[in-house]
């Protein structure tokens, strides 16, 4: 099973002129800026299961995201999609639009993104989301790591206190998008000692590099041999065929020299790995 961890939809009229001019985010030409339930639907043709979420960083990011447009396109397609909502802490009312998205839309996780909220995991206006989310049976993935969003603060995507909030709500499964580049060994060995913390690697290969040497890390640490790291595309801002060939191509540093390989079974470790069984207690709900 090919399963996209990580999947970001938007209706047209939600990206705000931010988005373009002010984040650096967009690619150019449409890959990156359309990415409604049907394009996700055509351009993931060969995923069988994918994470959607809307995101609310519309003062960041540039993108106004809802959770009904998130719910739409899991109930147009049911087979493909599995909807999380996205979680805003700064809104006075952040906990009834989670309730609203869990118990009427019936979403099914929970994104959250610290740095382009500004909003640290540890801040007061957290402890409900957590507290919802455990006893809900809800994963939280996490974009966790830098941006390139202007006005973000950089300390709130460093990992280290992910591991806090593991610690407190123990039955909470947590999920560090990106491997929190660059803070990559510190995501890695939070996930090693955590046995509630996952992380995955959407849209990282697009540093070669550090791609890398982050998969050696994650090998070495032995987090690849237990169902600690995930595939995921980062939709739109890549896609499934690219995102694919740069894993397996992950080793193209090493020819003729003695650097470590990322070995063949860690590669289909990553490429298959199945979230369904992992990130819910007793699997996938739905």
């Amino acid at each position: 099973m090919l399963v996209d961890c990580h999947v970001n939809i938007w209706d047209a009229n939600q990206l705000k002129d931010r988005f373009a001019t002010g984040t650096a985010m967009a690619r150019h030409g449409t890959i990156g800026t359309v990415s409604d339930g049907d394009t996700i639907h055509k351009a993931l043709e060969k995923v069988d299961k994918a994470i959607l979420f809307s995101p609310k960083y519309p003062d960041s990011a540039g993108i106004d995201g809802s959770d009904e447009t998130t719910a739409r396109a899991v109930a147009k397609y049911p087979d493909k999609f599995i909807g999380f909502a996205a979680v805003d802490p700064r809104r006075e009312d952040a906990m009834d639009l989670l309730v609203h998205a869990v118990e009427d839309l019936r979403l099914t996780g929970v994104k959250f993104g610290p740095i382009y909220n500004g909003v640290s995991v540890l801040d007061p206006r957290m402890d409900p989301v957590w507290a919802y989310c455990q006893k809900n049976n809800l994963p939280v993935t996490m974009h966790m790591g830098t941006t390139f969003a202007e006005g973000t603060p950089n300390r709130y995507g460093k990992p280290d206190d992910v591991e806090t909030v593991a610690q407190r709500y123990p039955d909470l499964k947590l999920i560090m998008a990106h491997l929190a580049h660059p803070w990559i060994d510190e995501c890695i060995t939070i996930c090693r000692r955590n046995a509630n913390v996952y992380t995955e690697i959407s849209a990282i290969f697009y540093r070669p590099w550090q791609f890398y040497n982050g998969l050696v890390s994650a090998q070495e640490y032995r987090i690849t041999e237990r169902n600690k790291i995930f595939w995921g595309t980062d939709f739109p801002f890549s896609e499934v065929d690219e995102s694919i060939a740069a894993l397996k191509n992950v080793n193209q540093f090493t020819e003729g020299t003695s650097l470590p390989r990322v070995s063949q079974e860690t590669i289909d470790a990553i490429l298959y790995s199945n979230p369904l069984e992992h990130w819910w207690h007793g699997g996938y709900p739905g």
